[in-house]
């Protein structure tokens, strides 16, 4: 997945927490609701317990719909409390945040910010890498397929077609996958390339106002 450095104005510390929010990001988003995803494992917290010493432990799965909805504060509470703060990232639920997030670059910008914090030995070891397939397994809830090696099949008869079996045809949900992902993907090359826009904008204007201010000098 290619970094676009464009996403760092969508990430913040909050309350210790490491956020990522849809583009601009406000102040008055502190009230909204959030997914703590942790960013090496791919996985979204369902909810949490306590080890043995009373430590606080985020429980998590690789799905986004077993995922469980915080309060960002709530979610910052647990983030800095849990025994792995530094592999969790609270994700605003915001279709923009999302593209941007899983498809735009965001993901891999929070997973290098927060290796930096643990170290790249500790963040290698629990990495799971951020392909198409992995990434549609966890927002799509898609059962890995098995090995082929791994099933049991029957010996097929004289036409060549297993007992009791039809001809497998194209299986839907990789349509519906690759289409949602496909789509995920233009949403977040269209809001970092908005934001760019914005950037060079700004630059311009910047650079213009610094070009008229002697003129309007002189003329006073």
């Amino acid at each position: 997945m290619p970094t676009n450095h464009q996403t760092d104005s969508c990430i913040s510390t909050e309350r210790g927490a490491l956020v990522f929010w849809a583009p601009p990001p406000s102040p008055r988003r502190q009230g909204c609701k959030v997914q703590i995803i942790d960013v090496f494992s791919l996985q979204v917290a369902t909810g949490y317990t306590r080890d043995p010493q009373s430590k606080l432990l985020l429980e998590a799965q690789p799905s986004v719909a077993a995922g469980r909805n915080w309060t960002l504060a709530k979610a910052a509470q647990l983030i800095r409390n849990d025994a792995r703060p530094h592999r969790w990232v609270a994700l605003e639920l915001n279709k923009r945040a999302w593209g941007l997030f899983w498809a735009g670059g965001g993901l891999q910008r929070c997973r290098e910010l927060l290796a930096e914090r643990i170290g790249e030995a500790e963040a290698c070891s629990a990495l799971v890498p951020a392909t198409p397939e992995a990434l549609l397994r966890l927002v799509l809830d898609l059962e890995p397929e098995a090995p082929a090696n791994a099933r049991r099949r029957p010996w097929p008869n004289a036409t060549g077609v297993e007992p009791g079996t039809s001809q497998p045809g194209p299986n839907p949900w990789k349509f519906v996958a690759w289409t949602s992902l496909a789509w995920m993907a233009v949403l977040g090359v269209t809001v970092a390339g908005l934001l760019g826009a914005l950037e060079r904008q700004d630059q311009k204007l910047e650079l213009l106002i610094q070009r008229t201010a002697p003129v309007g000098h002189q003329a006073r």
